[in-house]
């Protein structure tokens, strides 16, 4: 429970209760649920952001070209349904050629639900990492337009810096944005142990809904490079870092830490 803008927590090394500020798994099977099991915690969901498209009328402002471009990337499942919800919207035709570059294979296969995967050319980094993925752009990048498909206000500036420095005709297209959710009534259901972000969006949210948020002794979470910052700059400390060398996900960095403290 937060008071007065500062949650406390039990313990600063054992995580009973875990906030996961995104929507809860719909399959009964998400290896969230199995962490849970595995270790006897307690996982609550609730997304600390909401999305909100772009029309196309808004989007046409951009000045972009969609067709022109060959390859398009995709950092998540979002991205790719503005895409074709804008590309339906302004009555645009895919290319059969087009390439799609996405950040995991799971990104890559939910582009079955709008082409014919095996008749169109998808690529994917081997273990989520942005640097994986660039591994497998690196070697289509001659003589290819990218469109990278990012929200208005949460671009990862890794991906950017990337293309820019390997001198990569690109282009960023802004077809929906992040807002922030209203999160009072689970942060003051109960105390949470740790809270994990996923993006800096997120922790922006928290400290619209609490602006003068404390850490005091709360574990924090944190995936990408970009949402670690936000959280540093923000003057909190991170405890769980993902994706890393042995933890490409949140699920497997928190396994690695509860595992930890489990053998303590």
């Amino acid at each position: 429970m937060l008071k007065n803008g500062a949650q406390k927590s039990g313990s600063s090394k054992q995580a009973r209760s875990i906030l996961i500020t995104q929507p809860k798994p719909e399959s009964e099977k998400s290896p969230y649920f199995e962490l849970a099991r595995k270790y006897s915690v307690e996982l609550t969901f609730h997304p600390f952001i909401k999305l909100e498209a772009i029309p196309a009328r808004e989007f046409r402002r951009q000045k972009i070209d969609i067709a022109s471009y060959s390859a398009v990337i995709f950092t998540s499942r979002n991205a790719i349904d503005h895409f074709f919800r804008t590309c339906e919207e302004m009555k645009i035709v895919i290319s059969q050629d087009t390439k799609y570059f996405c950040i995991t294979e799971a990104v890559a296969l939910y582009l079955q639900k709008f082409i014919l995967y095996r008749k169109r050319k998808v690529f994917y980094g081997a273990d989520g990492t942005n640097k994986s993925m660039f591994d497998v752009i690196n070697k289509h990048k001659e003589n290819e337009k990218f469109l990278y498909v990012c929200s208005e206000n949460q671009q990862d500036n890794d991906i950017v810096g990337w293309l820019k420095n390997n001198r990569c005709e690109y282009q960023l297209a802004f077809m929906y944005r992040s807002v922030s959710n209203d999160v009072k009534e689970v942060m003051e259901s109960r105390e949470f142990d740790m809270i994990c972000f996923f993006t800096p969006s997120g922790v922006r949210s928290l400290f619209d809904n609490y602006p003068g948020f404390s850490q005091n002794g709360t574990l924090i979470g944190a995936f990408g490079n970009n949402t670690i910052k936000a959280i540093e700059e923000a003057g909190l400390n991170v405890e769980v870092k993902a994706p890393a060398p042995l933890a490409p996900s949140m699920i497997a960095a928190l396994d690695h830490f509860l595992s930890d403290k489990h053998k303590k």
